[in-house]
């Protein structure tokens, strides 16, 4: 007889064999990162570093001017996931940002399996297995191993299954402080995790808690006391949040929603019977037509699974929380697909409901095909319901118990196995220069001055975020990979998110390189233009390391700047601090 014990460790142990068989690449290559995604890996890495900084310096961490130089970047308003950072950073000071955003990555997909197993066995269902299949689901179903290409802070869903817990507990009599408590640090935690990922549990769990009252009157009596407790949580996550979400929405560099291209992402309606380019029966290049890059392949449920769950819908319908659990992932399903409708990567001109919310406050700064993923936990947990309802029937009919559990596990095994996970796709990340990693910059940059990267970087050329990621973020950046509002006097949506700070011309002349590979006029405006960027950005030092166009965008600094460059420390390097003294 296997105890309850013993059925709690090997599921455990399963979580963390499975986080460790999709990050198997980045462990077994310590040079590697996600393939898929190289520039956000970059940049949570030098949020990881910003999360050590604020540990070992004291540094203030809703906003820095370490990047950005000298304007700086809104941390709140970008993925600082300090609630992640600042835990890690012992591990962070100690073997780096790359590892602690390998550890990060890691622990995100087991502990929100075991969040979610702990939560359901505990509190929910009476099934170990039940538990077990529904976590796994939560934890590994293709939306979550998509994000894993360089989206930790949106597979770190651990607190999301606490979260709805404690919700639900508002209604126990007598322990409205308590309780209310208790799930106001639970948002306030993942209010430093992820915002988006808040808010959609947020609704989630309203139109349930909604759909609950409707149906169950038993429950309307509990309505005062489930109210208070949630009026005490409320005002503890609004006193603690009230400053940091100040800065996200008011202070330097706050933007006003996403850009309409970015607002355009959306779940194609065909990818929610397809299969993810990251699963077993999945194809990468069938699936790129279905979504917007690999770390956004939302859906690919696949239809075996879509069949099973329209099933097990039909045959659950008496119960009221899976009736409510269809309500919200039909809502989640209908919204992730924009403001039109999408089929197989064509727009079909039809419009859909996200078009009438699109531009309201907050969710303005929603990416639309990500509500597709907030459907994963809604079937897992249909998926956890529906076998206990089979473990009800064996316990009711003992007799039938052994083919029951043979018709579950071959419907789950022929539902689930074509989107089980494979390895992320990894590839070699470009060594930093000596000129960094020996300290060689810091003469350079003394004063306050910051380092210029050719070409400029941004959501494209993110390597010098690393590089200053792993001097503990001295090594000061001018621009950056991060969002900032276009400030723009004749921006196309002024104050809208850009993926940089606002173009400079000395940025546009690089940019422009490093798309043609063709050195622009050199006219003596732009010589002057290049030399008041540069004191503008407080520039010490201009390098290059090795890249694509090299001699090109060599070539446009040396007749900007009327400097030679110096080859040192597997870069080229100009000293410009006599010319912007």
């Amino acid at each position: 007889m296997i105890t309850s014990g013993r059925r709690d460790g090997a599921a455990l142990a399963s979580f963390a064999l499975l986080a460790a068989w999709v990050t198997l690449r980045l462990w077994r290559h310590p040079g590697h990162g996600v393939r898929a995604n190289p520039t956000d890996q970059a940049q949570f890495e030098w949020m990881l570093a910003h999360g050590a900084r604020v540990v070992s310096r004291l540094a203030y961490p809703f906003v820095t001017y370490q990047m950005n130089v000298p304007d700086g970047v809104n941390l709140m308003a970008n993925t600082s996931v300090l609630a992640i950072s600042v835990p890690l950073s012992p591990l962070t000071l100690t073997l780096g940002p790359q590892v602690s955003f390998n550890v990060f990555l890691t622990l995100a997909l087991a502990g929100t399996a075991t969040s979610w197993y702990l939560v359901l066995s505990r509190q929910f269902l009476r099934s170990r297995a039940a538990a077990w299949v529904g976590a796994v689901f939560c934890a590994f179903a293709p939306g979550m191993v998509s994000h894993a290409n360089g989206h930790p802070n949106i597979v770190a869903q651990f607190l999301v299954p606490l979260i709805v817990w404690r919700t639900l507990r508002l209604r126990e009599p007598g322990r409205a402080v308590r309780n209310g408590v208790l799930l106001g640090l639970l948002i306030v935690a993942q209010g430093f995790l992820n915002l988006e990922i808040l808010l959609m549990t947020a609704i989630g769990l309203g139109v349930v808690v909604a759909f609950l009252a409707a149906l169950r009157p038993d429950l309307r009596a509990d309505t005062r006391t489930f109210l208070a407790g949630l009026a005490v949580a409320a005002v503890l996550a609004t006193v603690v949040l009230a400053y940091p979400l100040h800065v996200q929405f008011f202070g330097p560099n706050a933007y006003q929603g996403l850009s309409r291209l970015i607002r355009g992402y959306r779940a194609d309606l065909a990818s929610f019977v397809a299969f993810s380019g990251e699963s077993l029966a999945g194809d990468p290049r069938s699936a790129k037509r279905l979504a917007q890059n690999p770390s956004e392949e939302n859906a690919f449920f696949g239809w075996p699974l879509v069949v099973l769950v329209s099933a097990l819908v039909w045959w659950l319908r008496r119960n009221v929380v899976v009736l409510g659990l269809a309500a919200v992932g039909l809502l989640f399903a209908v919204v992730s697909v924009g403001r039109e409708i999408r089929w197989e990567g064509r727009d079909t001109g039809i419009p859909a409901p996200w078009a009438l919310l699109e531009n309201l406050p907050i969710l303005h700064s929603v990416v639309p095909t990500r509500w597709a993923l907030a459907v994963t936990p809604v079937i897992g947990l249909v998926l956890a319901y529906g076998v206990q309802h089979v473990v009800d029937l064996g316990d009711r009919h003992p007799d039938a118990r052994p083919q029951l559990r043979a018709a579950t596990v071959t419907v789950l095994a022929m539902a689930l196995l074509p989107i089980a996970p494979t390895p992320l796709p990894s590839a070699p990340i470009k060594p930093t220069p000596e000129f960094v990693s020996s300290g060689a910059w810091r003469e350079y940059l003394a004063g306050g001055r910051s380092l210029v990267a050719l070409p400029l970087p941004d959501n494209t050329y993110p390597d010098p975020l690393r590089w200053s990621a792993q001097t503990g973020l001295d090594l000061r950046l001018a621009r950056g990979y991060f969002l900032a509002p276009d400030t723009r006097p004749d921006a196309p949506e002024p104050m809208v998110a850009l993926f940089t700070a606002p173009p400079r011309p000395t940025s546009a002349f690089f940019k422009s390189i490093q798309r043609t590979g063709q050195v622009p006029e050199v006219t003596p405006q732009r010589r002057a233009a290049a030399v008041a960027d540069l004191r503008y950005w407080r520039a010490g030092v201009v390098v290059l390391a090795p890249q694509p166009y090299e001699d090109a965008l060599r070539q446009g600094m040396t007749a900007l700047s009327g400097i030679p460059p110096v080859r040192t420390g597997g870069v080229w390097l100009w000293d410009v601090r006599p010319l912007v003294d």
